[in-house]
């Protein structure tokens, strides 16, 4: 791959991105103080209650955003993207996990749906 910047360029652009997502990465433990000999006894008691109630909503917030943009894809037609069988397929493990709270069971039933209208379909 070619670019038409500079070398030096190119890797001040990789340094400052690294520089950042370090920052980004330390700043949790620089806040919470979980470096200290005190963050370590009682990390979780240093973290307002306000703070854990917004943390968490993160990892499902993730997941989301992970999943979504695999399952949902656009096509010429709306037939042709409500029958997309990842669509399907990821609205019943929506539904399994609504109504089980189950992991394992939302994964199966989703896994077991997507094979089986790639099958069918």
């Amino acid at each position: 791959m070619t670019t038409s910047y500079p070398t030096t360029t190119v890797w001040a652009v990789v340094l400052a991105i690294g520089v950042l997502t370090f920052a980004i990465r330390f700043s949790f433990l620089a806040l919470f103080g979980s470096g200290s000999a005190e963050g370590r006894s009682g990390a979780g008691e240093t973290v307002s209650p306000r703070i854990r109630a917004v943390l968490r909503y993160v990892p499902p917030a993730v997941l989301a955003a992970l999943v979504f943009p695999a399952v949902v894809t656009i096509e010429p037609t709306v037939a042709e993207t409500l029958s997309n069988d990842r669509l399907l397929a990821g609205a019943a493990a929506a539904a399994v996990a609504w109504r089980t709270e189950s992991v394992l069971a939302t994964i199966t039933i989703g896994m077991g749906a997507l094979w089986a209208l790639q099958f069918l379909l």
